[in-house]
């Protein structure tokens, strides 16, 4: 019988019991905050983690403690560069992954930036949704067959898709007003429906897809966003709260964050998360468009989670890369 987990689940209550030796996996963004959490749990029990980071320096750093839960659990870890916001690094991770033909059993794309200051990734996309979709359309297409029968792509995506649906006319914001969040809330859009036409393209051959929202944590993803800005946001979502006699909103741990991600990519019906938008260890409830509930009150907008906008964004994207994909 399947355990019931929620939000306050840990990586280690999610993967208690469980054995992962003999699988590998791709993380991306292991340098900090989730995505070494996500790696040292995975390792921990048993799991050969490939970690993929823009900054290797940094990312052996931060990933001592994950080399020390490997061994003692017979797992691996591994590094390898990955720059998302440059093409050119992505393909050459691709290319370098695809040379080895090593297959994987997992891959979570994990690494983001959040509402930065308007700006553009190396190959000219705007910043957000260059890195947070872009980089990892190209890098999961290309890998895609070295993911074997009975493997899963976990894209973090995050309760800010309801910021914004993705916008095909403008992705760079040429004639939009820049707002870092309705920026942000594009990206995450496109990281949901990325996972709902890579699930329609590969389930049949037994691969499936899913994307999760870990919760509100404070990571290095916040360093873009002044103190003040934090506080007046919380303030807003707990008045709201207090409005609808509802708890205050309480941060989630990074082990509690990263355990939506490792539930829905190892323990989780493959069937029940295939296509969809998961958080708090659960499958959550499409919330129509025009739904006037809260930020952190669940769910998943019906226009991301949309198979039709999901093809259209494929589309989209692929031109934008120059790159055609099955």
């Amino acid at each position: 019988m399947a355990r019931d987990f929620g939000a306050t689940s840990t990586t280690e209550d999610v993967l208690s019991g469980v054995s992962l030796a003999g699988r590998r996996v791709l993380v991306t963004g292991v340098s900090a905050g989730l995505g070494v959490e996500t790696a040292r749990a995975l390792a921990a029990h048993g799991a050969h983690v490939v970690g993929a980071a823009r900054d290797l320096d940094k990312a052996r750093r931060a990933t001592e403690q994950v080399r020390a839960d490997a061994a003692r659990g017979g797992g691996a870890l591994e590094l390898v560069a990955l720059d998302l916001a440059d093409l050119a690094s992505v393909r050459a991770c691709a290319d370098a992954l695809m040379a080895r033909a090593l297959p994987f059993d997992l891959v979570i794309a994990n690494a983001g930036v959040m509402a930065t200051p308007f700006g553009h990734t190396k190959d000219g996309f705007e910043t957000q949704f260059g890195t947070n979709h872009l980089g990892h359309f190209v890098l999961v297409n290309r890998i895609a067959g070295l993911m074997r029968s009975g493997a899963r792509l976990v894209n973090l995506a995050s309760a800010g898709h309801r910021f914004a649906d993705v916008d095909l006319d403008d992705p760079n914001f040429e004639r939009t007003p820049y707002e870092p969040f309705v920026a942000y809330g594009r990206s995450k859009t496109a990281n949901i429906l990325f996972a709902v036409a890579f699930d329609a393209r590969h389930r049949a051959r037994g691969v499936r897809a899913t994307a999760v929202h870990p919760g509100g944590i404070m990571t290095e993803l916040v360093r873009h966003m002044g103190a003040g800005e934090i506080e007046a946001m919380m303030a807003q979502i707990n008045e709201r709260a207090t409005a609808e006699g509802k708890p205050a909103f309480q941060f989630k741990t990074i082990p509690q964050g990263a355990a939506t991600s490792v539930w829905a990519g190892v323990v989780a019906d493959a069937d029940a998360v295939g296509g969809h938008y998961c958080e708090d260890c659960r499958v959550s409830a499409v919330v129509p468009d025009d739904s006037t509930s809260g930020l952190m009150d669940g769910g998943v907008r019906a226009y991301a989670v949309d198979p039709a906008r999901a093809e259209a964004l494929w589309a989209e994207s692929e031109e934008l890369v120059g790159e055609r994909f099955g």
